[in-house]
């Protein structure tokens, strides 16, 4: 479980990782509900050049963000930080490919190809793992939830399962548990995220 207590006193180093840790997760959060609202709001966005621009800067952003999170990350347990950092790289292998495929628009990939969604999935493990820890480690629910929903979402879009309302919906609802997991993370104390440096591997 987290740790509430102070155990050491925290370093400028300390405090600068935490602050990139949660920094992540928050943008990770706005960028994930942009896209939503944008996509809820316009099915016209699928021929937009400009929505398109934006679109692929912002996904290319949120990998950016879920990074910043995967790196800086405090786990006692080095083997899952290991497997975490794995699996981030193998969504930035998966991001390569939607490049290539489409040209350097990755968005017209997405919105294009019905296999598409299964690239997503590494990055949305990523995520997971980090709302899964925090739901361990602080009883943040929704973390769970979320880990479990993301990656099935994907993996329920790419083989056409749901209707094109019904993942508007999906997506809302993901960006609404995160903006509720994010706003119950990033205020909490510092070194809650630092905890027993003795203990770490």
């Amino acid at each position: 479980m987290g740790e509430k207590d102070l155990f050491q006193s925290l370093t400028r180093e300390d405090k600068i990782s935490v602050v990139l840790y949660r920094t992540g997760i928050a943008i990770s959060t706005i960028l994930i509900s942009i896209i939503a609202y944008m996509l809820f709001n316009a099915s016209h966005y699928q021929a937009d050049a400009a929505i398109s621009i934006k679109a692929n800067i912002m996904l290319i952003l949120l990998y950016a963000s879920v990074g910043a999170s995967v790196f800086f990350i405090h786990l006692y347990v080095s083997k899952f930080h290991q497997f975490l950092k794995k699996l981030y790289y193998l969504s930035l292998i998966s991001l390569i490919i939607l490049f290539v495929i489409g040209k350097g628009d990755i968005y017209w990939v997405l919105v294009n190809k019905a296999y598409s969604p299964l690239l997503l999935i590494p990055l949305s493990g990523c995520l997971g793992f980090i709302t899964a820890k925090e739901a361990f480690c602080f009883k943040l629910m929704e973390g769970y939830l979320l880990a479990l929903i993301m990656p099935l979402y994907l993996f329920l879009l790419s083989t056409g399962a749901m209707t094109t309302k019904a993942a508007l919906y999906w997506l809302f609802f993901i960006a609404a548990m995160l903006i509720l997991f994010t706003a119950r993370k990033v205020f909490m104390p510092i070194h809650y995220d630092i905890g027993d440096k003795s203990a770490y591997q």
